[in-house]
C-alpha cells in the first residue's frame, strides 16, 4: 500500500567527543581503482548517512532498528523505502582481526545471492554504519568490504567533525522494495514509446490521409503494416539500445511473419525508399532480374534505391492473449502477450535525427494483433554526460520479406532459381566491416524449407566468407506463449517443432559476419540458398535482411 507521511529527525555531534565523522571509501576491482566515484558516510553513534553516485540518500537510524532509502525523480516525486535492520542478512562472526586507521577490526562474513562478502567492522570508534546499506549495517562501523576475493570498498580516510545528519521525507511517497528499485531504476535509462497498443490486421481502411508528419500512425496494405515518423533524442552515443515489441492477438489464431523496420526519412543518397511503395504501391520500386516469371520489387540496394534496415525479425505465437480462455493444456498457464526484445546498438548511427519506424505482420484475420514498440536508451555508466553518436556506415543491402504482402508484394521465392546479387559502394575510411544478416525458411508442409535445415550461404567478389544453416530446435521453450496451437496424439503440439532459424513466439537472432580485405569501391555481395521447389500450390520462401555495418 502507497501511503504519504512526514517524518523528521535531526542528530548532531561534537567533533571533540569523537561522536561523528566523515568516512570516505574507495572502490577497487582486482586491484586496481574500479572507476567509482568515492562515497562519504556519515556515521554516528545512531544514525549514520551517505548518498550513492546515482544520487540516492541512505539512512541508518539505530534508535528504530530501521533503514530508509529516498530518492527524488526526475518528475519532482521524492520517494522512500522504509526496511528493518534485521531483514538484511545476516554474517556469520568470525574470529580474525584487522588494524584499519588505526582500529581494530573484526572479520564477519556474509552470503548474499551466492556473493561471498567478508565484512571487517570496529566497535571501537563510538560510531555504526556500513557504505552498503545490506552489507553488515548491525555490526559497528564497517571499514572495509571484499566481495569474491576481487572486488573492494575500503576507507581511506576517517574525519571527526560537528555533523548533521537531517531526513525529512516530508509530501514523500513511502513505496515497496520492488517499486521502489523499479522508479530509481526507470530514471536512469530513457524510453522512446513509438507505438502504443496499436491494431495490425487485414481489411482496415487506412485511418489517415499520408501528409508526412512526425507522429502521425499510418496503416498501409490493408491494415498489416503501421508506420510513424519518429524525432529521435540527440547525444545518445554512450548507450546500449534495446528495440521491445510487445504482440498480442487480437483474434488471429495462426503464426505469423513480424519485421519491425526503419526507413531513414532523409535518404539524400537515393531517389527512393519503401515509403514510396507504401503511397504509390509497390511496382514503385526497382525490379530484381530474376530467372523465373517472378516480379520481385525492392529486394536489393541499387543505385536509386534503398531497402529498409530491420531491427527485428520476429514470429508471432499461435493467438496469444486472444485464445487463453478457449483452449485448456493440462501443466500449462498461458502467457497474456509477447516482448521481442532486441539489442540494436550497432545500428545506433542509423537511429538518428527523423527515421520512419514500420511493424509488418502478414495477418489475413480482421481481428489481427496488437503491438506496442518503444525503444529503450540505456546508459553505459550512472551518471551520464551527452556524447555524441559515431557516424559509421550504416547501409542496408537486401530485403526480402514481402511486408506489402497484402498488396500482392512477391514472397521471397527467388531463392529457388537464383543466387542473390547485390553491387554496393565501400566508402573511403572503413576500418573494419560487419554484415548484420537474418534468415528465416518458411513453407509449412512436410517437405517445406520451414521444416528442413538449409544452408545460408554469404559470398564477397565470389568469395566465400560465411555459411551457416539457421535453425532453432529450441521451439518447446515457447509452449505457453502458444494457446491455440494443435496439440498431436504423439504428444507434441506445432509449436515445438524445430524450424528454419525461428520458433512461434521467438525473435531470430541477427548473425554478425566479419568482411575482411575490401577496399574502397564498388563490391559484390552474394546469398545462395537452395530453395526447396515448390510441391503443388505450396511453395517455400526466404526471409533475408543484411545491413553493412562499417566502423569509421
Amino acid at each position: 500500500m502507497k501511503y504519504i507521511v512526514c517524518l523528521f529527525f535531526l542528530l548532531s555531534a561534537s567533533a571533540n567527543s569523537q561522536s561523528s565523522a566523515r568516512i570516505t571509501y574507495n572502490f577497487y576491482s582486482n586491484g586496481s581503482p574500479a572507476g567509482t566515484p568515492p562515497l562519504v558516510l556519515i556515521a554516528m553513534h545512531d544514525i549514520a548517512s551517505y548518498t550513492n553516485a546515482a544520487g540516492e540518500d541512505f539512512y541508518l537510524d539505530y534508535h528504530s532498528n530501521t533503514s530508509y532509502q529516498c530518492m527524488l525523480l526526475k518528475n519532482g516525486k521524492r520517494i522512500v523505502n522504509k526496511q528493518s535492520l534485521d531483514s538484511f542478512p545476516q554474517p556469520e562472526l568470525l574470529n580474525d582481526t584487522m588494524t584499519i586507521l588505526g582500529y581494530l577490526c573484526k572479520k564477519a562474513h556474509v552470503v548474499i545471492r551466492s556473493n561471498q562478502i567478508d565484512i571487517w567492522y570496529t566497535t571501537q570508534a563510538g560510531l555504526r554504519g556500513t557504505p552498503s546499506l545490506n552489507i553488515g549495517p548491525s555490526l559497528g562501523l564497517v571499514l572495509k568490504i571484499i566481495r569474491n576475493g576481487n572486488f573492494e570498498i575500503s576507507a581511506e580516510k576517517i574525519e571527526p567533525g560537528d555533523i548533521n545528519i537531517s531526513f525529512d521525507p516530508a509530501n514523500a511517497e513511502f513505496v515497496d522494495l520492488p517499486l521502489y528499485r523499479d522508479l530509481v531504476t526507470r530514471q536512469n535509462y530513457t524510453t522512446l514509446s513509438i507505438f502504443q497498443n496499436e491494431k495490425i490486421n487485414y481489411g482496415d481502411t487506412i485511418a489517415n490521409l499520408f501528409t508526412n508528419g512526425t507522429g502521425i500512425t499510418y496503416r498501409f496494405s490493408e491494415g498489416t503494416v503501421v508506420l510513424k515518423k519518429v524525432k529521435l533524442p540527440d547525444n545518445m552515443g554512450k548507450n546500449t539500445v534495446v528495440a521491445e515489441l510487445t504482440e498480442r492477438s487480437g483474434g488471429d489464431a495462426y503464426d505469423r511473419t513480424g519485421s519491425c523496420f526503419i526507413i531513414p526519412a532523409n535518404t539524400a543518397d537515393t531517389s527512393l525508399t519503401f515509403i514510396d511503395a507504401f503511397i504509390n504501391g509497390i511496382k514503385t520500386l526497382p525490379v530484381y532480374p530474376s530467372k523465373d516469371s517472378k516480379t520481385y520489387n525492392g529486394f536489393t540496394l541499387t543505385d536509386k534505391y534503398t531497402p529498409p534496415i530491420e531491427l527485428i525479425r520476429f514470429i508471432t505465437p499461435f493467438g496469444i492473449g486472444s485464445y487463453n480462455s478457449q483452449v485448456q493444456v493440462y501443466g500449462v498457464k498461458w502467457e497474456d502477450s509477447v516482448t521481442y526484445k532486441q539489442d540494436v546498438t550497432n545500428l545506433l548511427p542509423a537511429l538518428q535525427g527523423e527515421v520512419w519506424f514500420g511493424v509488418f505482420i502478414g495477418c489475413y484475420d480482421k481481428g489481427g494483433h496488437n503491438i506496442s514498440l518503444s525503444l529503450k536508451y540505456f546508459p553505459d555508466e550512472v551518471p551520464q554526460e551527452p556524447a555524441a553518436v559515431s557516424n559509421d556506415w550504416i547501409q542496408p543491402i537486401v530485403f526480402t520479406t514481402n511486408i506489402m504482402e497484402a498488396s500482392h508484394q512477391e514472397y521471397g521465392t527467388i531463392f529457388g532459381s537464383n543466387t542473390l546479387n547485390v553491387t554496393v559502394d565501400i566508402p573511403e575510411g572503413i576500418k573494419s566491416l560487419t554484415l548484420r544478416y537474418i534468415s528465416t525458411g518458411h513453407g509449412g508442409w512436410e517437405n517445406g524449407d520451414e521444416f528442413n535445415k538449409k544452408l545460408n550461404e554469404i559470398f564477397s567478389d565470389g568469395k566465400l566468407v560465411y555459411s551457416y544453416i539457421p535453425w532453432r530446435d529450441d521451439c518447446g521453450m515457447y509452449r505457453k506463449y502458444n494457446p491455440a496451437s494443435g496439440n498431436f496424439p504423439n504428444g507434441m503440439s506445432s509449436s515445438d517443432f524445430s524450424r528454419s532459424g525461428w520458433c512461434p513466439g521467438s525473435t531470430s537472432i541477427p548473425v554478425d559476419i566479419p568482411i575482411t580485405g575490401l577496399k574502397p569501391g564498388k563490391h559484390t555481395f552474394s546469398v545462395y540458398i537452395p530453395m526447396g521447389k515448390p510441391e503443388g500450390s505450396s511453395q517455400s520462401a526466404w526471409n533475408v535482411s543484411a545491413v553493412l555495418i562499417g566502423k569509421k
